[in-house]
């Protein structure tokens, strides 16, 4: 079943929120999914049969809840659900670079007992094709002004709730009913360049990456395991991604330069993350200054150490923490903070406020639990 509701913003609002509700089989949450990409516009794609055919076996032995929501696609599509030819997901893509911002409070320093997870989403307000490096097309809406929460409840497995901007079968965070939290934030801003083909691959795409995390695992020794494990592409535009769970732990897992993959950890602590790679500048005290490609990235962490450090915080705190290291509005400054999130692991909620427009505008805070 699908119910889909506007909870945030208007028309005349930067952001337009929707909120999608399904419940069910993971068929019928795939047919309800490819019914609203469809709506939006999206159609599948042709791919080499046999990356077609090893795509759809790898879903079906590591992530069976995505494979069983493909069936449902093809059901909407009218194709047969085992042919090779056309790509049944990927309803969506990430385009080229953006920030963001991230500050785990674990249990131990929270004024409640309550983990906790705050996040910016900072991202262009521009078009898809100014994005691309074009002209906007008439009548053409910015890339991140139309937002979904999805809300999934499946008859057997993990149920969750995740915030995506442009793709339906991923996300850019979410939490589901174990309390495991994921986010993605760009790993590497400084020398992040142009995506080189957004071609589907064998695996789990970016955005991609924490819906899988989300469906499978209870809580992060699971998600390390699941992502040591796992095929990941990233075309070109490396992502790294802050994971917490109900029991205080939390890691940040992203992949160096050379390819191996690293998980960060900092203990029984505060861990926050922006978008350098932390595995190379693993002590907040000692970190690069910034340039103009490097977008504060060091300073942001620095702020969000330097006021988490030591700290019992509570919830209003690490929401004080977040407006601090904010996007602000500047022309001089290509991105906007076009959500801000709390993700609370004890109560396995997602609280959030939307982007509605110049001015600082926001929407109220609004709170999705994931069971």
């Amino acid at each position: 079943m699908k119910n889909m509701t506007r909870v945030a913003g208007g028309k005349d609002d930067f952001q337009l929120v929707t909120h999608l509700t399904l419940t069910g089989g993971q068929y019928e949450i795939g047919k309800a999914l490819t019914q609203e990409a469809r709506r939006l516009g999206w159609s599948p794609a042709p791919i080499d049969p046999v990356v077609g055919r090893a795509r759809r076996a790898w879903f079906e032995r590591h992530w069976p809840q995505h494979h069983a929501r493909m069936d449902g696609a093809a059901a909407v599509l009218g194709l047969d659900p085992d042919q090779d030819e056309l790509v049944l997901d990927d309803q969506g893509y990430v385009p080229e670079g953006y920030g963001c911002s991230a500050l785990w409070i674990p249990p131990s320093a929270a004024a409640d007992g309550h983990g906790r997870a705050g996040r910016n989403y900072d991202f262009f307000p521009g078009t898809t094709s100014e994005i691309m490096g074009g002209e906007p097309r008439p009548g053409e809406l910015p890339m991140a002004s139309r937002p979904y929460v999805i809300t999934t409840l499946p008859d057997e497995g993990l149920s969750s709730v995740v915030l995506t901007m442009s793709a339906l079968d991923g996300c850019m965070d979410g939490i589901n009913s174990a309390g495991l939290a994921v986010m993605l934030l760009i790993a590497d801003i400084e020398n992040a360049e142009p995506p080189r083909s957004f071609a589907p691959q064998v695996g789990v795409n970016s955005v991609q990456l924490p819906r899988f995390l989300i469906d499978t695992c209870e809580n992060a020794d699971q998600a390390k395991q699941a992502l040591l494990g796992a095929k990941q592409y990233d075309h070109g535009m490396p992502l790294h991604y802050l994971v917490a769970d109900a029991h205080g732990q939390a890691f940040v897992w992203e992949r160096g330069r050379d390819g191996v993959e690293h998980i960060v950890e900092f203990g029984d602590g505060p861990l926050c993350v922006t978008n350098h790679l932390l595995h190379r500048h693993p002590d907040p005290m000692n970190l690069p200054e910034d340039t103009g490609s490097s977008f504060a990235s060091y300073g942001r962490l620095r702020t969000l150490y330097e006021r988490s450090k030591g700290a019992t915080m509570s919830a209003g705190d690490l929401r004080a923490s977040m407006r601090a290291v904010a996007q602000p509005e500047d022309a001089a400054v290509p991105f906007r903070t076009l959500w801000s999130s709390v993700f609370d692991t004890a109560d396995r909620t997602l609280s959030t406020r939307f982007y509605l427009g110049e001015g600082g505008r926001y929407s109220e805070e609004l709170v999705f639990p994931a069971r």
